[in-house]
């Protein structure tokens, strides 16, 4: 198939791409380059990418909409990943202009080129974050999500209702996916993981929020992308069981549907540091701070129903997947 990848340069974007180049698949893939971390990092992802013959890169920001039209247009993409978005929690209570430029402009962007390009399937990036102030573990696609903490999460949730209108309206398929703490080589910069490996590395002190008792359902970025791939391939269909006066958030009588794509398996923050200590062979000094604004204390995700549809089966124990991080990170940074 012909695929758009947006958010291309990114974590998760360099991976699902390789992984859909390497099954035969040509890649767009679409990215601004911008300076929210190190480009390098990202350019160094792109230089991978580049070497297959199925790939071709465009720079682009998804929030100017002619030019985004004219990609669609004379692309001819028959489905759309769409992963591209200003990411961070915390950073959006620094910047929060920036999530609406990227967010919700470079949603509605991709939604219109879906509408008007009839697009057979578009599968796009949520959040684990939406679940925001619901404290009812583990977080399911059936539960209320109107208490976000963040801009971040707002977008997201926001991201989720825009979908489900271009559905309804136009008939178009589209996947949400709820992402849970995603880790793993070429991992952002902005991330626990990368920050705590690079100071305990150069024998800095690291902050654990909440005291170090935060959970988190970390997921090992090679499962997300089996995650990604298998919806991308089960296109959307309305759901026959949908009740108008019982409405189910995670489908529709639109051809709409929501997963979490998670590990169903959270850990505490200090039991991954201490993983993470384990692999580098070193002991990280602590700061033990308290939560910070915007910041949920636990996440869990509640995968039934992407295990039931899709066959998903996150298969990566933190220990493995921290290895793997760190085996990457030492060759990369050439840390002796």
């Amino acid at each position: 198939m012909k695929i758009l990848i947006t958010g291309a340069a990114g974590f998760i974007g360099y991976h699902t791409s390789k992984a859909l180049l390497a099954r035969g698949d040509e890649v767009v893939g679409l990215d601004n380059l911008n300076n929210y971390y190190d480009v390098s990092l990202k350019h160094s992802r792109l230089d991978i990418l580049k070497k297959e013959p199925g790939f071709k890169f465009v720079e682009l920001d998804l929030s100017d909409r002619d030019s985004v039209a004219e990609l669609f247009a004379v692309r001819g993409f028959q489905r759309v990943v769409h992963l591209g978005a200003q990411a961070g929690v915390r950073y959006s209570l620094k910047n929060p202009y920036a999530y609406l430029d990227s967010n919700l402009a470079g949603m509605l962007t991709v939604l219109e080129g879906c509408r008007h390009n009839n697009i057979e399937h578009l599968v796009y990036a949520s959040s684990s974050s939406v679940y925001g102030a619901n404290t009812l573990m583990p977080f399911s696609v059936n539960h209320n999500v109107d208490h976000p903490l963040s801009l971040y999460a707002a977008t997201k949730k926001s991201n989720e209702l825009m979908a489900h209108s271009y559905s309804s309206l136009y008939e178009l398929p589209v996947t949400g996916l709820r992402f849970f703490t995603v880790y793993g080589p070429f991992g952002r910069p902005d991330m626990a993981l990368s920050i705590f490996t690079k100071c305990i590395v150069e024998g800095k002190p690291i902050d654990l929020f909440n005291y170090g008792n935060h959970r988190r359902d970390f997921t090992y970025i090679d499962d997300i992308v089996s995650g990604v791939i298998g919806s991308l391939d089960s296109i959307a269909k309305t759901d026959s069981l949908w009740k108008s006066d019982r409405p189910n958030p995670a489908s529709s009588n639109a051809p709409y549907r929501l997963y979490n794509i998670g590990n169903q398996s959270p850990v505490e923050l200090i039991k991954y540091v201490e993983v993470l200590e384990n692999c580098l062979g070193r002991t990280a000094k602590k700061n033990m701070l308290p939560l910070q604004p915007g910041d949920v204390e636990d996440t869990w995700a509640d995968i039934e129903e992407f295990v039931t549809y899709m066959g998903y089966k996150p298969a990566t124990p933190i220990e493995e997947g921290v290895k793997n991080f760190v085996d990457w990170y030492i060759d990369y940074y050439k840390i002796v």
